[in-house]
């Protein structure tokens, strides 16, 4: 669903990602740690398309994100850390713009549109103007737009920043029923417990360069330390 082939990313001088090759299944969900600048975000923004890479390719469901980026953006749902929202739409306008970027049929995403909303507590406050949101809300309100199209892939960056801790188990388990129905989570976070508890695999990247990547317990073997997986980092990076 997800493949990286030495993809690097430079800045001047600067190698943000260097030679980065890996490969995301259909129906896991994968885990993508590092320290401050390790090249994370960097990665997310190469595979969501808003970073041109210097050399290398990623592809979506077979579609390199750069050559044909309108049909892999068909099957990808971005999921930022910091999301940009048109703060003078509603909640509920904004879903409906993004499910018209999609072309979805209007009558069946009315439907769940109302369903996300109620998903994620913000039914309430769907006519309200996002700039009245809190950072909480605004997380919810993306989420839920995310999830609009039933994306194939969701390439997500901290998705628990500024959620509750009702809120962050919901999450979870959307992206646990979601990978069982067969979507494909990449997801970068720096809560090791939570990619701990719910991630399929995991790969470390720092200074740019992917450093470790398998199940907890091959990383325990890579590592030497028959620990939790913030052992297991601190010991790597």
């Amino acid at each position: 669903m997800i493949q990286i082939s030495n993809l690097t990313k430079n800045f001047g001088s600067k190698m943000a990602v260097n030679n980065l090759s890996l490969e995301v299944k259909k129906g896991e969900l994968f885990g993508f740690l590092g320290p401050n600048a390790a090249g994370k975000t960097t990665t997310i923004k190469l595979l969501a398309g808003l970073l041109k890479p210097t050399r290398g390719s990623a592809r979506i469901c077979g579609y390199d994100i750069q050559k044909d980026y309108i049909k892999a953006k068909s099957f990808i749902s971005y999921i930022p850390d910091m999301p940009y929202l048109y703060e003078r739409l509603t909640g509920r306008e904004f879903l409906r713009f993004v499910s018209e970027i999609y072309l979805l049929d209007e009558k069946k995403t009315d439907k769940k549109i109302e369903d996300l909303l109620e998903t994620f507590n913000i039914k309430g406050y769907a006519d309200m103007l996002i700039e009245e949101y809190s950072h909480g809300m605004r997380q919810k309100l993306v989420l839920s737009a995310g999830l609009l199209h039933d994306p194939e892939v969701i390439v997500v960056d901290e998705p628990m920043v500024g959620l509750d801790p009702k809120t962050s188990h919901l999450v979870k388990d959307i992206f646990r029923k979601s990978v069982q129905n067969g979507t494909s989570i990449f997801m970068s976070t720096h809560t090791l417990s939570v990619a701990e508890e719910v991630c399929d695999r995991v790969g470390i990247i720092d200074n740019g360069n992917l450093i470790a990547i398998g199940t907890i317990d091959e990383l325990r073997k890579t590592s030497g330390v028959d620990g939790k997986l913030e052992e297991i980092f601190l010991k790597l990076t």
